[in-house]
């Protein structure tokens, strides 16, 4: 009962049949960057933080657009919570920041041989603040920077500055969700390429590095951002095994994948069967739809992010798979929050009291795992509106049927 979207193809026919889909997306545009920034400064005047720290990476990109990478040195922004944001790195890279700079502001630099962690503390010390004034830390910042501004004895008090970023960054405008739908549409069309080309004998390794290459073709300029491919007994490991594997008929096909679009990222699983599918296959990929189906429909506004996740629970206890994260069930969360990272706030996570508000957007995965068999993963993300969740993508329709 193979389906007619499963196989058939040959990577050139399906690739030929890709094209670019970026066309009209737009950038984050330099008036949005002013508006998170407000909001952040906002809210740490509300909760008496002095400062945030933005270092290198998503942050510091999401806040202020500059695109700068995490390294041994220490280069990031200062965002007072009131006063213009402060750049800080080596001095040998100002020029090369002001190149990539979106937001103006001063650059403060450091040399080689200097501690830019005293610089860092010099300029907390500009502001004025009191003793014990509370400096956020941005949560991705290595350690080794956060012990090094401790060794400077000052008497500010660092804290934890995910309070402030996922403030604002869980919650998505309109533009982002409209990166995000793109991006998730171009991974659709990558998903029904991929689904095409399979052939017994085919490497998890071909299909992967056809993955990538469809991803460019649709205009993603990095390719796949990652991808898992699994056949078999290797789908019941969520990410994965070390070897790979080749494709057998009546071999179930996991396929994780996704890609990155002005800074905005896809994530999108199917499961689906090469062949025939046996009855307890069938069992088990109807147990995972319904776990999926329960946990959308218990999306509301104002809902614990936990109770989605107790719902896709439930509807796995009704089908005497569990309880909790026992196998054969669901071993993981329900679901992650997506932007700029691929996983990032909120959780849909068992007692997270978080409530459900508009912006917020979700993957929804209550995987099942056999243990020994196979494991059935079908992903798709939501976001939520005024009025509930509604799909980036549509879910599969049947074990032979992986695409709406």
């Amino acid at each position: 009962m193979q389906s007619n979207s499963i196989g058939g193809k040959t990577m050139e026919q399906a690739l030929a049949e890709l094209s670019d889909m970026t066309q009209g997306a737009i950038v984050t545009q330099t008036a949005e960057y002013r508006g998170r920034m407000a909001k952040a400064q906002a809210y740490m005047l509300e909760h008496d933080i002095v400062a945030i720290y933005l270092n290198a990476g998503t942050n510091l990109s999401y806040f202020t657009g500059m695109r700068w990478y995490a390294s041994e040195r220490m280069v990031g922004a200062i965002l007072p919570a009131q006063g213009d944001v402060v750049y800080i790195a080596p001095l040998f890279e100002i020029d090369s920041l002001n190149d990539h700079m979106v937001i103006p502001g001063e650059i403060r630099g450091w040399q080689e041989h200097e501690s830019p962690y005293a610089l860092f503390c010099k300029i907390i010390s500009e502001l004025k603040v009191g003793p014990q004034a509370k400096v956020g830390i941005d949560e991705s910042t290595a350690f080794f920077m956060v012990d090094g501004i401790q060794q400077q004895q000052t008497d500010i008090r660092l804290i934890n500055a995910s309070a402030v970023t996922a403030h604002c960054r869980m919650h998505k405008s309109a533009p982002e969700i409209a990166l995000i739908q793109r991006a998730m549409d171009m991974t659709i069309s990558v998903h029904k390429a991929a689904a095409s080309i399979l052939k017994e004998g085919i490497s998890t390794k071909e299909v992967e590095a056809f993955i990538h290459q469809a991803h460019k073709k649709v205009g993603a300029p990095n390719g796949s951002y990652f991808c898992i491919v699994l056949f078999g007994k290797a789908t019941s490991f969520p990410h994965g095994v070390k070897e790979p594997q080749i494709l057998q008929k009546n071999d179930l096909v996991l396929i994780d994948t996704g890609c990155q679009l002005h800074g905005y990222v896809s994530d999108i699983t199917r499961t689906y069967i090469f062949g025939t599918a046996s009855e307890k296959q069938i069992n088990i990929w109807n147990s995972e739809k319904r776990a999926q189906q329960a946990a959308f429909a218990a999306a509301a506004i104002g809902t614990p992010c936990g109770d989605v996740d107790a719902a896709a629970r439930k509807s796995l206890e009704q089908d005497d798979l569990g309880p909790d994260y026992n196998l054969p069930g669901l071993p993981h969360r329900t679901g992650h929050g997506i932007g700029m990272d691929i996983h990032e706030w909120p959780y849909l996570v068992k007692n997270n009291p978080l409530p459900l508000a508009k912006g917020m957007c979700f993957s929804n995965e209550p995987m099942i795992v056999v243990p020994g068999e196979f494991g059935v993963r079908l992903e798709d993300h939501f976001y939520m509106t005024d009025s509930g969740p509604a799909w980036f993508s549509e879910p599969s329709k049947s074990i032979y049927e992986p695409f709406a």
